[in-house]
């Protein structure tokens, strides 16, 4: 194996995939990304992965997409990594955006494991390391079968981490046992996909998380994925159990991007938790439930 410590920094070890903020006609307003994009970054993190799942990419245009990558790398560039989210289900489409997306200087791209068609794991990795051959820039492979309805097994990630342009991977299956052989066999540098997660992913050899409450508890992440590092792993204990109802609140009530938006309003953060359809704003039902989390962490919006 390789020692992938001298690659950790170029990705970043707390990187929150982004909303989008839209304006109240509900196009993209990009000054407000800005704007999120440098708070984050003042607050901890030293990544940003922009329009994820979180960005809600399934419903931008491309061109929303790339004015969404231009804002926030201009607005934090060279402060922390831009992870531009350019995979779709369509190969061909994800070339042209992540082409799109290295052009304009971003530090790495996200490709999602391709939904909906349901590909074999050779078509997997033919998706993937087409994209990777086409785009000049570093991949982080997500996967989350909770949304593709497919998994990338480990014996296809240890060929993939053979491309050259393959050096990490988001993981949101929690499959403990496939990412430890993975890890044992590759140099890919693990990111826990799941927030609630983040501790145990880095017990196993994780290098940090690519979180959407990273939104509303920033500093609380930084300190714990510090602590983690330190081998403190009392401090790294007690952080866990203190975020597990702002966990709850923003990834398990309703939709993250929803939530995370509507927290983001009650900061201050956001003027609006304006989402796109499908996805609409939670009802009073879900905001009261939201509230009584994020109560329980001592956090209490007017």
């Amino acid at each position: 194996m390789a020692d992938t410590s001298a690659r950790i920094p170029a990705l970043g070890t707390l990187l929150t995939a982004m909303v989008t903020p839209f304006t109240k006609d509900g196009t993209v307003d990009y000054q407000q990304a800005a704007e999120l994009a440098s708070k984050l970054v003042d607050d901890g993190c030293d990544g940003l992965v922009v329009t994820g799942t979180t960005g809600e990419t399934s419903t931008l245009t491309d061109e929303e997409n790339l004015g969404m990558f231009r804002a926030v790398k201009e607005a934090v560039g060279g402060r922390a990594a831009i992870i531009a989210g350019t995979g779709t289900n369509d190969t061909a489409h994800s070339v042209h955006l992540s082409q799109q997306a290295a052009a304009l200087g971003v530090d790495g791209i996200l490709l999602v494991t391709p939904y909906y068609n349901k590909p074999s794991q050779s078509g997997l990795r033919a998706h993937f390391e087409t994209i990777a051959s086409a785009a000049d820039a570093p991949v982080m492979l997500y996967d989350i079968p909770g949304r593709s309805s497919i998994a990338i097994e480990p014996e296809t990630m240890i060929r993939l981490a053979q491309h050259p342009n393959i050096v990490a991977v988001k993981d949101a299956k929690a499959d403990f046992v496939a990412a430890t052989r993975v890890m044992a066999e590759t140099d890919l540098l693990f990111y826990s996909g799941d927030d609630g997660l983040t501790l145990p992913w880095m017990a196993l050899g994780a290098v940090g998380l690519v979180g959407v409450t990273t939104h509303v508890a920033t500093r609380q992440f930084r300190d714990l994925i510090d602590a983690v590092n330190a081998n403190d792993l009392e401090t790294a204990r007690k952080i866990n159990f203190e975020l597990q109802p702002v966990v709850r609140a923003t990834m398990t009530r309703v939709q993250g991007a929803v939530a995370a938006k509507q927290i983001l309003k009650w900061q201050g953060v956001l003027p609006n938790s304006i989402v796109r359809l499908p996805l609409v704003e939670p009802d009073e039902a879900e905001i009261e439930t939201i509230r009584g989390d994020l109560a329980e962490a001592g956090l209490v919006f007017s």
